[in-house]
């Protein structure tokens, strides 16, 4: 060798393809003079390349040998030719292994001296030692974090819990199995194609301006919006919707009325930042808004869901909904509308938003695209008034700054193209027929435990619990067989006066609907 003097100590022994030992040492002797051992003098460890490329399998084993002290800080690795005679591979899985080491920081290269490993590894600040004999936890409410949450911890860990997985029945899961998942991935590529240049670019913390020109137009002509495109900002669903009005219109300690039951991520939202959330009951004609005029005249927001309130699916009617935007006008109160579920509507056409009516500009609109394409679709969309665009526009960007981009140019090509409409017609259709197998099924094998309360909208069936059950027996059997049921409980801030349980049905075909009905059915039979 020319520069460096190798002497051997012990067998050598090669295999790189069944892990077998690669035994060496060796002393590194400065080449004019073998009576004097250089300073960078090294042991190199004993290594086992795994099967696999070669030079993935050197830089594990050479990180591994770093990281447990075999190679230590400081010391001197030979040259890559050097590496490569003496384990019989090609040199350039050397330098592949060794150039990732060194961008990844375990390596420093030092002018004509040669590679070294460095003083501080990476690992050694990110991953802190633990102190596995530490029985002790705190618990939430004791640390230093804000108590509201703090007090919404129980809860939330508990449904975090519970419903996950493969089960059925799902609350809030629209058809998934009806997504066109070529067709997006086709818009996807699209967008990625004609965004390229774009990517470098700082957007509008509103959304992506033909985007929102495209809700604009649907929602003008399928909801009865009085809007521009100014006037829409895209957000991460509605429950970020909800966590900006609230970010953006209220201080702790003020008063939010919301339906009772009602939505509980709503609730426990208004409640992480410390505002009063009263309960307003509400009926077969929605939310009681002389409830929340003669109780509560101070509340300074009203949540609600005028086109199916949820979870009991009413809707508000064309009375109330004129008393509620009277008395938020009069009483300069704002209106948060909530319309998750304005196209599942089945026996009817969708009825006119209440941002629609509204002549004075007191609604803040919410609207979603989760359900009708899948859950993980972080995508949805306000619509505020012009006097609270900036509000809004601020709160936004100082949330998360914007939405995901091509997300949101793939959703504008899905909507201008006409996909998006045609989704909802054949959506609709499907969710009907599945909500009517559903009826039919519990109608005819459950009777004796369920009583199925009519509707003609949503993606859910409520259905109340005959005499002699309760939530928790009914839904310890649902849990027995995979069943994703959830209680009516999980909905109310004081324990209802009847118990009731929640079939979400459109993720489903007919044939699982029935299929599941059934085990349900034999299963309570066994009991």
């Amino acid at each position: 060798m020319s520069f460096f003097s190798m002497i051997w100590n012990g067998p050598i022994e090669c295999s790189f393809d069944c892990g077998i030992f690669i035994r060496y040492t060796f002393d590194i002797f400065d080449s004019t003079s073998f009576l004097m051992r250089s300073p960078s003098s090294a042991v190199f460890p004993h290594l086992i390349l795994p099967e696999g490329q070669i030079k993935d399998g050197l830089y594990r084993v050479l990180r591994d040998a770093i990281l447990d002290g075999r190679l230590r800080a400081g010391s001197k690795l030979p040259s890559s030719r050097a590496l490569a005679e003496m384990m019989s591979i090609s040199r350039n899985s050397v330098l592949a292994a060794i150039e990732r080491l060194l961008d990844e920081g375990y390596l420093q290269t030092r002018p004509s001296s040669g590679t070294y490993v460095v003083e501080i590894i990476p690992d050694h600040l990110i991953n802190l030692p633990l102190d596995t004999n530490s029985t002790s936890v705190q618990p939430p409410q004791q640390l230093k974090v804000n108590p509201h949450i703090a007090n919404l911890l129980p809860a939330w860990q508990k449904q975090n819990v519970s419903g996950q997985g493969e089960k059925i029945f799902h609350v809030g899961v629209g058809c998934t199995d009806l997504f066109p998942h070529r067709l997006w991935g086709k818009l996807l590529g699209k967008a990625w194609r004609q965004s390229y240049r774009q990517l470098g670019q700082f957007h509008d913390c509103r959304g992506y301006l033909p985007l929102r020109q495209a809700i604009c137009d649907y929602v003008r002509s399928t909801r009865g919006l009085n809007c521009h495109e100014q006037q829409i900002i895209v957000v991460n669903g509605t429950q970020q919707a909800i966590h900006l009005a609230a970010y953006a219109l209220l201080q702790a300690q003020d008063q939010v009325c919301l339906d009772e039951p009602g939505y509980d991520a709503v609730l426990n939202i208004f409640r992480s930042f410390g505002m009063t959330v009263n309960p307003i009951a509400s009926d077969d004609d929605g939310m009681k808004i002389n409830e929340i005029i003669q109780h509560y005249p101070d509340s300074q927001l009203i949540y609600t869901a005028p086109s199916h309130q949820f979870p009991l699916g009413g809707t508000l009617g064309l009375s109330r909904r004129l008393t509620l935007l009277e008395w938020a006008v009069s009483q300069q109160k704002w209106i948060f509308e909530d319309d998750y579920n304005s196209e599942f509507r089945y026996g009817t056409h969708p009825i006119q938003a209440l941002q629609g009516l509204d002549q004075h500009q007191r609604v803040i609109y919410s609207g979603t695209f989760s359900k009708m394409m899948f859950p993980e679709f972080r995508l949805g969309f306000m619509v505020v008034p012009e006097a609270l665009i900036e509000t809004f526009s601020l709160a936004k960007y100082y949330t998360d700054t914007r939405s995901a981009y091509l997300e949101q140019v793939a959703l504008a090509l899905f909507i201008q193209e006409g996909h998006y409409a045609r989704h909802v017609r054949k959506v609709r259709k499907a969710c009907y027929e599945r909500q009517q197998v559903l009826i039919a099924e519990i109608q005819q094998r459950l009777a004796n435990v369920l009583t199925v309360q009519p509707t003609d909208s949503g993606i859910h069936l409520v259905c109340w619990l005959n005499q002699g059950w309760t939530e928790q027996d009914f839904l310890k059997i649902c849990a027995e067989v995979d069943l994703a049921v959830q209680p009516l409980s999980r909905y109310c801030q004081s324990p209802p006066q009847k118990a009731a349980v929640l079939f979400g049905y459109a993720a489903h075909s007919p044939e699982e609907i029935r299929f599941n009905i059934q085990r349900l059915a034999q299963h309570i039979e066994s009991y």
